[in-house]
């Protein structure tokens, strides 16, 4: 008896500190994905051998990216995503979640306080002080949007967060010019400027060029004087910034923000003389020299990833900041570089805002899978917080962008509910089709677009005419009327600013109060 006592004792003490043990078993923490953002400067929907419509072109066939093509083929490729149609705009669009019309940075930024001479002089329109600033961490900083950057939010969830290459996120003397301002644990070469003076190391970056000094390349000093293009440096930098998240054993958030390709068109020796011996124009030579530089730049971050055993625990997202340059500074005939697509950067037609997008996310989304739905740059902001595990943080401004992990995971498949918008009450400089002050949406396959000079509308359905190249405003009313509608509703709501008449002083009319 006693014996059965004692075994019945013993029962019960085992079973209890199994009890316990269960209790203290703590559930394994999930890691929190590493994040690279590749976002290229001016970057066409046709500037690469990936084919991001229904079939190759001779510009897919004209570029060489082997590295888009890999990323390609591990993850999923849209062919519809959207940025806006200069790069200011897109950029605090992508920093802050909020649509241009709402955020009103709605042209390029770099003086304080001004607006550019091609607004000042129009001869028509005289357009609205916008927030020429930029973007600001800081309450009441005048003629800038406040809001809490995306780079603050994810430094604030535990990442280290790197700036490599182009900022343009406020004007020179504000603190949006500053990357470290904005929630960046490290910057590169990133300042107001959203152009360099010069690609090449030898040249210094443009520095110590007398007048230039405003678009001289800051901080790669230790590359001065020596043979190295400008897309190289900064990525040999960001990857010594990965070195340092990897040994803090933080997950990171890599911005790499390319100044390629944008204008100076300067060639990448290490890639041109392929492009000379296509007998190519030898601006278009240089320009495909430098395309195929960045994509060299893609590659050695993801052969980085592998190497470190990063890249199961990486997202990469691939992104443009705007359609490709067409109307100046090229070889070739003007507003053709982005065939199908109509016209090019500064314009609200699709070669202006249209742009090559790739996302690789290991276990979440399927490898060479394609995706026809559509997106807007605003919803990199709250998709990548979704990604981070981030959830409901205190933002300073209403996000307007829309999470697309729904898209990525395949659990949505239809946007065409949905309007996208675009607003540029602005003057961008150089002329040409579709270029000029303007409000736009697409919903489904329909796109209309509001000239503001002389109240021109036009509606396109880019199922069927992805060039843009019939104006069927005039046999749709209806669906013009409702479309109006819902752009000046948007335009409504968000308190959008309009250019007026210089002849009149009367501000142009919202698309819904003009008479078709």
């Amino acid at each position: 008896m006693i014996n059965g006592k004692k075994t019945l004792a013993l029962l019960v003490l085992i079973l209890l500190a199994a009890c316990q043990t269960q209790k203290k078993k703590e559930p394994v923490p999930i890691p929190s994905p590493n994040i690279v953002l590749f976002f290229v400067d001016d970057m066409g929907w046709q500037d690469t051998s990936v084919p991001f419509w229904d079939k190759k072109t001779p510009f897919n066939q004209r570029y060489i990216t082997p590295n888009m093509e890999r990323l390609a083929k591990d993850g999923m490729k849209f062919t519809q995503a959207y940025s806006t149609a200069v790069c200011s705009p897109t950029r605090v669009s992508l920093m802050t979640g909020m649509n241009a019309a709402r955020h009103r940075v709605t042209n390029w930024t770099l003086k304080k306080d001004v607006l550019k001479p091609m607004e000042v002089n129009h001869k028509t329109l005289d357009f609205p002080m916008w927030n020429v600033n930029g973007m600001s961490p800081v309450e009441g900083d005048d003629r800038a949007v406040h809001a809490t950057p995306l780079p603050q939010v994810l430094k604030d969830a535990g990442y280290f967060t790197i700036h490599s290459g182009k900022a343009h996120f406020g004007a020179i003397g504000t603190p949006g010019e500053a990357p470290l301002k904005l929630g960046f644990d490290i910057n590169i070469a990133g300042h107001a400027a959203g152009a360099p003076e010069s690609y090449y190391g030898l040249q210094n970056f443009g520095n110590g060029k007398e007048g230039k000094e405003i678009w001289a390349v800051p901080g790669l000093e230790q590359y001065h004087g020596k043979d190295i293009y400008l897309t190289e440096a900064i990525t040999q930098e960001a990857l010594k910034s990965l070195d340092e998240a990897v040994a803090k054993e933080q997950p990171f958030f890599l911005y790499m923000a390319h100044y390629a390709v944008h204008t100076p068109i300067m060639g990448d020796d290490r890639f041109l003389q392929k492009y000379l011996e296509k007998e190519l124009d030898i601006t278009e030579a240089k320009y495909a020299s430098m395309i195929e530089g960045m994509d060299k730049s893609l590659g050695d971050i993801m052969d980085y990833l592998e190497e470190k055993n990063l890249d199961e625990n990486t997202i990469i997202l691939f992104m443009s900041d705007n359609g490709g340059l067409s109307a100046v500074a090229r070889g070739g005939e003007r507003h053709t570089h982005n065939k199908p697509l109509a016209s090019g950067k500064g314009s609200a037609y699709e070669g202006g805002i249209r742009e090559p997008m790739l996302v690789k996310w290991p276990g979440a989304v399927e490898p060479n899978s394609t995706n026809e739905g559509y997106l807007i740059i605003e919803d990199f902001y709250p998709t990548i917080l979704e990604m981070a595990g981030v959830q409901n943080p205190k933002l300073a401004q209403v996000v307007d962008g829309k999470s697309f992990v729904p898209l990525l995971t395949e659990k949505e498949t239809n946007t065409s509910d949905r309007p996208l918008f675009w607003h540029y009450p602005n003057e961008w400089g150089p002329d040409g089709p579709g270029v000029g002050a303007s409000s736009t949406v697409r919903k489904g396959d329909w796109k209309l677009i509001y000239f503001h000079e002389d109240q021109r509308i036009e509606l396109f359905n880019l199922k069927t005419d992805i060039g843009e190249t019939k104006n069927v405003s005039s046999e749709h009313p209806e669906i013009v009327g409702e479309l109006s509608k819902i752009l000046s509703d948007h335009l409504r709501n968000v308190n959008a600013q309009m250019p007026s008449y210089k002849n009149t002083g009367e501000a142009v009319p919202y698309p819904d109060q003009i008479s078709l």
